[in-house]
């Protein structure tokens, strides 16, 4: 069965050329089918499109004016078919990540420049929030894909686990006599605490494993970013709990120090996250590979 697209392809070709001969070579038809194409559209419309002439054909007035509307939207088409192609080749398009303050900085970035030097006509959007905001962004559209906090439990996301990390105490100079020595879980706990705010995927993860081992907490202060963790433990307000990938600047220089666990928190991931029931495009798909497969 012919199409109505098929059906307009053959009309277009017949006006350009204003011969049915012509349009069957061009379309690799034959005559008769391309005559009785135009006849079914004519048909289908109620009107005539051409005038028959022992030269050839010419559009009537309505074939004219259907033309114009046929021609361009076949133009269009092609040029869809043209940036679908350049959206698969990476020669063009948009990479929209959602990612933390923090992860952004001490891992993503690395990636996000790999990315950029073998694609620089790929534009990158970026969102940020925390794990619980980027995965509602990411499944209302507003992102291609997500780095986040891992676990995360979610069944309409499909998780994949890059980079390892381990969540640890530091302090400031005013506790290094008090921690000195190795201190249990239930020992750490009396002691002043900064943490995140509570709907951090960090701070769930920490406080869900205290809360296995018996242990309640109660910090001293709750901040919105990590970095000010480390500013907090740094002027010793307290002893915060960090990532200790993500603080190694501030242990190497010896502005904070690690408090010595007799058990250390089990490690986790920082993961990339995206929808099951949506293809990853190119880019993102290209993407996703290079923070997967390389070491940077």
């Amino acid at each position: 069965m012919v199409s109505k697209l098929d059906l307009y392809k053959v009309f277009c070709k017949v006006g350009k050329s204003e011969s049915f001969s012509e349009a069957a070579k061009e379309l690799y038809m034959t005559q008769p089918a391309v005559s009785q194409a135009i006849k079914q559209l004519e048909k289908e419309l109620d009107t005539r499109l051409f005038n028959r002439t022992p030269k050839g054909v010419s559009l009537t007035n309505e074939g004219n004016l259907l033309f114009e509307y046929a021609n361009s939207a076949i133009n269009l088409l092609h040029v869809g078919e043209e940036k679908i192609l350049e959206f698969k080749n990476l020669t063009t398009g948009e990479l929209k990540i959602g990612v933390g303050d923090t992860i952004s900085r001490y891992f993503l970035l690395p990636y996000l420049e790999a990315f950029h030097n073998r694609y620089p006509n790929i534009k990158f959007t970026i969102a940020n929030g925390t794990t619980i905001e980027l995965c509602s962004i990411l499944k209302s559209g507003g992102v291609d894909i997500a780095i986040c906090n891992l676990p995360i439990d979610d069944p309409t996301l499909e998780l994949r686990p890059c980079f390892e990390i381990q969540d640890t105490f530091v302090y400031g100079e005013r506790f290094k006599k008090i921690l000195a020595k190795p201190l249990s879980l239930h020992e750490l706990v009396k002691l002043p605490l900064i943490f995140l705010e509570s709907k951090s995927n960090s701070r769930k993860y920490v406080e869900d494993y205290l809360i296995s081992k018996g242990i309640q907490i109660a910090p001293e202060f709750e901040l919105g970013s990590h970095d000010l963790l480390l500013e907090f433990a740094k002027i010793n307000l307290g002893i915060a709990c960090v990532t200790k990938e993500f603080s190694q600047d501030y242990l190497t220089k010896g502005l904070l120090s690690e408090v010595q666990l007799t058990e250390e928190i089990p490690r986790r991931n920082v993961g990339v996250c995206f929808l099951k029931s949506v293809p990853l495009s190119p880019a993102s798909t290209k993407f996703v590979e290079i923070v997967e497969n390389e070491q940077l």
